[in-house]
């Protein structure tokens, strides 16, 4: 058909089967042609087939238009008659690599590989083409593979640890010991609080009887703290709690305590940073021993804390099972420097070798040609989900002959049946299957009916879980309790049933708020540090194992289900992955060292402040694209203190009427800001927030926004607490108090033009005696309470009797004015 001069080849069919092929062989042997389908499955049939024609009729292809418009008129139609915003709508051409950037000769030789061009680069290298033809299919699949794991191997992250330097500071002020009323905690609490006294702290200890209840609570620290307001810090040592809160085995106590701590400080205005510790749930390095999945929880949770309530989180600690003096010693070491603020780190570690703070780094690229392949039976968890069926596909295509689907739905979900239909073929078998995986009997059943079917299980990739967005603030046990239940009993069970098998893979789907946080993903966050802590405590078993901490996915996820979704990730730094370059990625990551990878394609021009607006992150300090922008800004003096100080100045300088004017501005600035709108007349003043699509996420976002605009210490419930701009203006305008003095700004400036007087003023002894015993006179005047009524009248006339005829000439001309 190419020989004859065909050029353009439609398939016709509900979803393109051959269209890929095609395409592949016409760029093969060099053609020019084009494969087009008509339809596609899940997609709108009308919409689909039109931008089906629309293909069509770009490629050359003479449609039939009178067919197409039959029964209507087309006709040409005015504008619509709005006022332009004069917005670029298409993109702006890229500019054009320097001269002497890119190789001629290599960019050819290049090209032609990848497009499988056997003429041009037989020409290229002037040989004969026939002894290329060999090569050439597999040189051009080595290089495609380069190019997308070259991309791809920029996502990833890898968490590190480095060494501080030790201080020599003692604790002291008083300090309150939060623990529960039995439990590990409590039994820890002599040991810590003995330490701490040793260095001269007063400690009060609040052994809790329940750590669940938030009244309760609030009442309890109420109670220890009596009428003390000078409190230095708070420890928690609740997190070492691992037992499971009842009726919830996927909770532990110390996770719910913890939430409900960070709320009942907060009930009881206890503005004193609070610190948890926590007892081997982290690995700082392969001598550590085992690590605890279950207090890992915790520190998933804090990571978010310190973004929620950054005014009244201090930071996560780590020690040993069995700390020791010397420990302890370094423990109070850390919460004495963090209290005179020699110390920013809030992720920190205390082993037998010194301290050691917690780093994000770029993990090290696979080696070429590194990568799992998947064989046998593969049990995929949340498996009818949109990620579990671009799973199902790729392992189908890579040499899994048997796809476990597992979810709650099974055969029954939207899509499974026309996905097995799909997969069906020699060698590949699809099957979709009802089980909750939080449910450990129904699993083991399912694992012993394949077992005994003839299923050689090799591998289990579980992305099942659900998702809850809440700022912490709205957490509740139960609520808690139901977004680990997938995630981390899943985890736990699947693990549990498939003892003794040889599993080559065991993939844990974790998110990246696990790993730097992320406002108003607690639970998701939590959760996903358990399954990080899960993979490194089954590597140190000798298991297969890797837990994957995604970025968002362009077909899976949030974006599945909300349009907005990716627009909203990119516009914080987070470009959605598409899912032809995540898969393979996965594969590379279950070939590597490390138990656990983030991988995410990350702006950190957007997504590092987000992380540092209202904090300093020591985490991210060390990525390399952070160290050129924080270099950057330091050059320009570009810092939120900066922003911050400009508003201020700003704002002494206004009217009380003209400051609610710019606060209003403000806020609707940066709230259009926030949705991605480049105008703020995109949000009305007395719209609510959340009928703009204000959601716990983007008021996170708002609240760090103004926070570095105006260095005022804001509540994480800002936009549901004043849930309208004109509402949260006029909250600000309380917030701004006394920051903003009108009257102190005049007399500073004249102070300023005086100053520069002085300093080029050329005068005898006699007159720099007469100015600066004046200056004096004026300074004594100041220092003393200023003057009222009656005592200001007597003031003023003791002051003209006792001046001179210049000093009563002056106060006439500034007073009365000059003549």
């Amino acid at each position: 058909l190419l020989d004859a001069g065909h050029r353009v080849f439609v398939e016709v069919s509900p979803h393109p089967v051959l269209q890929l092929g095609l395409q592949e062989t016409f760029e093969a042997v060099g053609s020019d042609a084009v494969a087009l389908g008509t339809l596609r499955r899940e997609e709108d049939e009308p919409r689909r087939f039109m931008t089906s024609l629309a293909e069509a009729h770009v490629n050359g292809v003479d449609l039939d238009w009178q067919s197409l418009f039959a029964g209507h008129v087309p006709a040409h139609v005015d504008l619509p008659t709005y006022a332009f915003q004069r917005r670029h709508y298409w993109p702006e051409a890229l500019a054009a690599p320097a001269a002497g950037t890119v190789d001629p000769v290599d960019a050819q030789f290049w090209e032609a590989v990848e497009h499988g061009d056997l003429t041009t680069l037989a020409r290229t290298l002037d040989v004969e083409g026939a002894s290329l033809g060999a090569v050439l299919p597999a040189l051009s699949s080595w290089r495609k593979q380069r190019r997308e794991a070259s991309a791809t191997d920029s996502w990833g992250y890898r968490s590190s640890w480095t060494p501080l330097a030790e201080g020599s500071a003692s604790l002291t002020g008083t300090w309150l010991v939060v623990t529960s009323a039995t439990g590990a905690s409590n039994e820890l609490a002599p040991l810590i609080a003995h330490a701490m006294r040793a260095q001269g702290a007063e400690v009060l200890h609040c052994a809790a009887g329940d750590v669940l209840d938030r009244v309760t609570l609030s009442l309890e620290l109420a109670g220890t703290l009596g009428d003390r307001t000078d409190i230095a810090g708070v420890l928690s040592l609740c997190s070492v709690d691992e037992e499971p809160v009842a009726g919830s085995p996927e909770l532990t106590t110390g996770l719910a305590a913890t939430v409900t701590l960070v709320q009942a400080l907060g009930d009881t205005a206890v503005a004193a940073p609070l610190w948890c510790l926590t007892q081997g749930a982290v690995q700082t390095s392969g001598h550590d021993g085992s690590i605890s999945p279950a207090q890992a929880l915790v520190w998933g949770m804090g990571r978010v804390a310190g973004l929620e309530h950054p005014e009244r989180w201090g930071g996560l600690i780590d020690l040993t099972d069995a700390p020791d003096e010397r420990a302890l010693s370094r423990l109070c070491g850390l919460l004495a420097r963090a209290g005179a603020g020699a110390c920013d780190e809030d992720q920190l570690a205390v082993r037998p070798g010194g301290v050691f703070a917690r780093r994000l780094l770029p993990a090290p690229p696979v080696a070429s040609g590194r990568s799992w392949t998947p064989e046998g039976t593969v049990l995929v968890t949340g498996g009818t989900g949109a990620i579990g069926r671009q799973l199902a596909r790729w392992l189908c295509g890579h040499g899994a002959e048997h796809v476990v689907l597992i979810g709650r739905r099974g055969a029954d979900a939207p899509g499974a049946a026309e996905l097995i239909e799909e997969l069906a073929g020699p060698g590949t078998k699809v099957t979709a299957v009802a089980c909750d995986v939080a449910d450990r009997d129904a699993l083991a059943g399912l694992v012993a009916r394949l077992t005994a079917d003839g299923d050689r299980i090799t591998a289990v990739l579980h992305g099942a879980g659900e998702l809850d967005d809440a700022v912490m603030g709205a957490l509740t046990p139960e609520r808690l309790a139901a977004a680990l239940r997938a995630n981390v009993g899943g985890a736990r069970n699947m693990q549990e049933v498939t003892q003794g098998l040889e599993l080559t893979a065991f993939v844990l789907f974790s998110g990246i708020a696990g790993t730097v946080g992320g406002a108003g993903q607690g639970a998701f966050a939590a959760a996903s540090a358990y399954l990080d802590a899960f993979a490194a405590h089954r590597r140190s078993r000798g298991l297969a194992a890797t837990s994957i901490a995604w970025g968002p996915w362009a077909d899976g996820g949030p974006a599945t289900s909300d349009d907005t979704f990716v627009e909203r990730m990119s516009r914080r730094g987070l470009a959605a992955l598409p899912t032809a370059s995540a898969l393979p990625a996965l594969s590379r990551a279950v070939a590597q060292d490390s138990p656990s990878l983030l991988l995410a394609d990350i702006d950190w021009a957007l997504f590092g402040p987000s992380l540092t607006a209202v904090r300093p992150s020591p985490l991210i300090a060390d990525v390399p694209r952070m160290r050129e922008i924080t270099r950057a800004a330091e050059e320009a003096g570009d810092s939120a203190a900066d922003s911050a100080a400009v508003f201020r100045r700003t704002a002494a300088e206004l009217s009380e009427v003209e400051l609610g004017q710019m606060l209003l501005e403000l806020v609707r600035t940066e709230a259009a800001g926030t949705l991605g709108h480049t105008e703020m007349e995109a949000v009305g003043a007395k719209r609510p927030f959340r009928d703009l699509g204000f959601e716990s996420l983007t008021a996170v976002e708002l609240r760090n926004r103004l926070s570095t605009r105006t260095g005022l210490r804001l509540p994480v419930t800002l936009a549901f607490d004043y849930p309208t701009p004109v509402a949260l203006a006029a909250f600000l305008r309380t917030e701004v108090g006394d920051d903003a003095e009108p009257q102190a700004v005049p007399v500073l400036a004249e102070l300023d033009r005086l100053e520069e007087t002085l300093a080029s003023l050329s005068a005898d002894r006699t007159a720099r005696h007469r100015i600066g015993a004046r200056l004096r006179d004026i300074l004594s005047g100041w220092d003393e309470e200023p003057a009222t009524g009656d005592e200001a009248s007597a003031t003023v006339a003791e002051k003209l009797q006792a001046a001179s005829a210049d000093e009563v000439l002056a106060f006439i001309d500034n007073e009365l004015g000059a003549s």
